[in-house]
């Protein structure tokens, strides 16, 4: 066993970690507190080479593992959310089913202009009456002639309204056999007509990424815009959340080690009854106990990440990281508030902002319900 990274993964670990501090840490306050999505922001992690991270370079991506990308995510979550949740939902959710699913064509047209910063697609599953229960959708799709006519509607949709959002893969119901719903997905381009993208305000977490609901009114799009084939949906869809759980996993790893240090270097500093508030063993215990579940974790989600890229079954370990991650940014988190005291729940300290924004990660991709459900099932229950 070994637990070293190569130098080309530490590399990407300290380029992503040395961009976060300078790029996006002196405006992440200000984006949240004003809940803007920043064009700049996105544009430089594609310049960087961030979008496309496991994308074969024939298609305009870097052709790198998935822990390369992981641990990118992972560095900017360490210092905000809402950027790290861009990168993951586009990469994971937006690319990810393009590429395993798309035919050549698709691949070819679609995939090189996501790879720059400056095109982002979105992964249409979530609906209102539909959330955990993703077989619950209503979004219809019926074939009539050459094209698809799409109904429906879709809500919390993370890169789908933007200018610069090109467009989504939606998954709807395209007929029954024998009483069961067939689900499809289907490529829809952002200028459709009847397509409506309406942004979402007032979010507590990730203030400053984007989240929209959509709106399909009798939208016509060509027969091949078809993604895998006809009843093929709900499988690409679901196995698609397989690979998001992995980044979702990042981003609550990279947040409880943000979270950590923040709390570490403030219980230094922080001095009551003559002395710095981590030489108490209340406070140190609570440091130790961080640092523990940030080691345990990060082990589990490299695994499955290892399993995933030696192409190994690996969705049990992905629901057990994702699961495991969103709870310890959690755990963490409120400690790291608990140690700064009154500060912890100012705007002008950046751990009051970490706390919201870990409240999503236990229910964005699959709650921690689901999670302990695709466990169970998977361990034989």
């Amino acid at each position: 066993m070994n637990f070293d990274l190569n130098d080309e993964q530490q590399l990407i670990r300290a380029t992503v970690r040395d961009f976060a501090e300078r790029e996006i840490k002196p405006v992440a306050q200000e984006l949240d507190e004003n809940a803007e999505f920043s064009f700049d922001l996105t544009a430089k992690m594609g310049e960087l080479g961030l979008f496309g991270m496991n994308i074969p370079q024939k298609y305009g991506g870097q052709g790198l593992d998935t822990l390369s990308y992981i641990i990118a995510v992972e560095e900017l979550a360490r210092v905000d959310g809402s950027q790290a949740a861009t990168l993951a939902a586009h990469n994971s959710l937006g690319i990810g089913p393009l590429l395993e699913y798309g035919s050549e064509e698709q691949r070819l047209k679609y995939l090189p202009p996501l790879c720059t910063g400056h095109g982002l697609w979105s992964f249409g599953l979530t609906e209102p009456g539909a959330g955990s229960d993703s077989r619950g959708s209503k979004t219809t799709a019926v074939l009539e002639g050459d094209e698809w006519v799409i109904n429906g509607s879709k809500i919390f949709i993370t890169n789908a309204s933007v200018d610069i959002s090109l467009g989504c893969t939606v998954q709807a119901v395209s007929g029954d056999e024998d009483g069961k719903k067939i689900f499809t997905t289907i490529i829809v381009e952002k200028d459709t007509p009847g397509f409506r993208r309406v942004p979402m305000h007032n979010k507590m977490m990730w203030r400053a990424s984007d989240t929209a609901e959509l709106f399909f009114d009798d939208v016509r799009v060509p027969k091949n815009n078809l993604l895998g084939k006809v009843g093929e949906g709900s499988h690409i869809m679901l196995h698609t959340l397989d690979g998001g759980r992995l980044s979702i996993g990042a981003m609550g790893l990279g947040l409880a080690q943000g979270a950590f240090e923040m709390a570490l270097a403030y219980a230094n500093e922080r001095k009551q009854f003559g002395k710095p508030i981590s030489k108490f063993q209340i406070t140190a215990f609570k440091l130790a106990d961080m640092a523990l579940k940030i080691e345990l974790a990060r082990n589990l989600l490299y695994k499955a990440c290892w399993l995933k890229d030696e192409g190994r079954p690996y969705g049990k370990e992905a629901a057990m990281s994702k699961l495991y991650c969103s709870e310890i940014a959690r755990e963490v988190a409120d400690e790291a508030v608990q140690i700064h005291g009154g500060y912890g729940l100012m705007k002008d300290y950046a751990v009051e902002r970490f706390y919201r924004d870990q409240r999503l990660l236990q229910i964005g991709e699959g709650t921690s319900e689901i999670q302990r459900l695709v466990i169970s099932r998977l361990i034989g229950c």
